[in-house]
């Protein structure tokens, strides 16, 4: 049997995926993707990841003839390498860079009108990671012979060639124009061009793997290594040649709203609106916040699923969660999070709460992208799709638009596949939400809004 492995890093966790010729999953196996907090900074533990990854590859080369890999990843990462490999770890985008650096690094960035990226906390715009390292380690950063974005660098140690792509590129990078697909004023200034590898469509097969890991994984001499791409970019690919496009929630550690096809012009660099760059480099109006992280937080430890009963019970009681519970970013990162209302009773409540709270948070993005404009469908993809409620309760907010989940829990999957089998669509389908209507539920909205706006 042929099957693609796709290598999906997000931000929480790691996954290894195995997917037939018609794009169902054979195997999968899943590692977290733990942060090392000793040495220069705190960073990606990729050597962990690499040995977990060939030895996952090795138990899938036993189960079918694997003809590519492809990489998969979070943004706001990239790797510094020379021909042996990274010249500095590979720093984590949550690692709070030093206050000194901010003012500095606010006079060096590019405009938002050019990169439409805003100025974010931490290292989650990639300029100045990247700004920060050619300071504080500049005999480590000479060294350097490229800079890879993540998953290109995966690509890269399993086949030996170097390339840039564009989605990771164009993701709140301060290095990428989206609107005119070219490097920013940030990397003329600094002189790094020359480290950036050619750019490839993420689709584009980059060679084949080498032949010490083939020996080592037990997988065929032929199998090709594919280019890469951002992973909320692999979520969004199946729907680029629907018609019209919906608009797409990719939710998972982040939560991010997708608009393709509207204007820019709209966009708000203080409300943490952002333009990505699609596969094919188009630029695609998004919002986000850090949905999967602010669920845990007010969940708990022990969620589990709650009922109708248990949601309808909040809303009576107007127990309403406010942001933000992360702190990175966000259209309130200013805000901190705070429970207005009688506190949730059990575990199942928490769930109820955290539930509705990453509804309106999803709703309010899609509004600031004007998506509720034109009607066009919303599909949602990734980790909430496991969420019984999340679909039917955003779909009662939005009576003139469809809401429907893809049957894939990790849109990144499909995505990868697609890069794989291009100009074929998988064998996954759509599921229609139906609109949950709870007694209350648009006045609960209201009142949220009221308290934020």
């Amino acid at each position: 049997m042929s099957a693609t492995i796709i290598l999906d890093i997000g931000k929480t966790n790691a996954k290894l995926v195995l997917l037939d010729d018609a794009g169902a999953v054979l195997a999968e196996q899943r590692s977290p993707n733990t942060i090392v907090r000793e040495g220069l900074y705190p960073h990606h533990d990729t050597e962990r990841i690499w040995e977990w990854m060939l030895e996952g590859m090795r138990a899938f080369a036993r189960q079918a003839q694997v003809s590519a890999i492809v990489p998969v990843t979070h943004g706001a990462t990239a790797a510094l390498v020379d021909d042996e490999g990274l010249v500095l770890p590979v720093l984590d985008y949550e690692y709070a860079l030093p206050v000194s650096q901010q003012a500095h690094y606010a006079v060096e960035r590019p405009p938002y009108s050019a990169t439409h990226s805003p100025m974010l906390p931490a290292g989650l715009n990639l300029g100045r990671q990247l700004v920060w390292q050619s300071q504080a380690f500049p005999k480590q950063f000479r060294r350097a012979r490229h800079i890879l974005m993540y998953p290109q660098y995966w690509a890269w140690r399993l086949c030996g060639v170097a390339a840039s792509e564009v989605t990771s590129l164009g993701c709140h990078t301060d290095l990428w124009q989206p609107a005119r697909k070219q490097y920013s004023s940030l990397v003329e200034r600094m002189g790094w061009n020359r480290l950036f590898p050619s750019l490839r469509p993420a689709w584009t097969p980059l060679h084949t793997i080498k032949p010490e890991l083939a020996l080592r994984t037990g997988l065929p001499a032929g199998c090709r290594i594919i280019c890469g791409i951002h992973d909320s970019n692999a979520s969004l690919l199946r729907h680029l040649t629907a018609t019209p496009q919906p608009a797409v929630l990719s939710t998972g550690t982040w939560v991010i709203a997708a608009a393709p096809g509207m204007p820019l012009d709209g966009l708000r660099e203080q409300s943490d609106m952002l333009a990505n760059s699609n596969a094919f480099g188009e630029a695609v109006p998004c919002m986000r916040f850090m949905g999967g992280r602010e669920f845990a937080e007010l969940a708990g430890s022990d969620a589990e699923p709650c009922g109708i009963a248990d949601l309808q019970t909040l809303i009576g009681q107007a127990t309403m969660a406010l942001p933000s519970f992360a702190g990175a970013s966000g259209p309130f990162a200013a805000r901190t999070g705070s429970i207005d209302g009688p506190l949730p009773a059990n575990s199942k409540q928490r769930y109820a709460l955290a539930t509705l709270y990453c509804v309106l948070m999803s709703d309010y993005c899609l509004d600031a992208l004007g998506v509720n404009a034109d009607g066009a469908d919303i599909a949602i993809e990734g980790s909430f799709t496991g969420n019984q409620w999340f679909g039917p309760l955003l779909a009662a907010l939005r009576p003139q638009q469809t809401v429907y989940n893809t049957d894939d829990s990790s849109g990144t999957a499909c995505g990868g596949w697609m890069l794989h089998h291009w100009g074929r669509s998988p064998s996954t389908s759509k599921h229609v939400a139906q609109a949950l209507m709870l007694a209350g539920w648009e006045e609960y909205k209201q009142r949220w809004l009221n308290v934020l706006l």
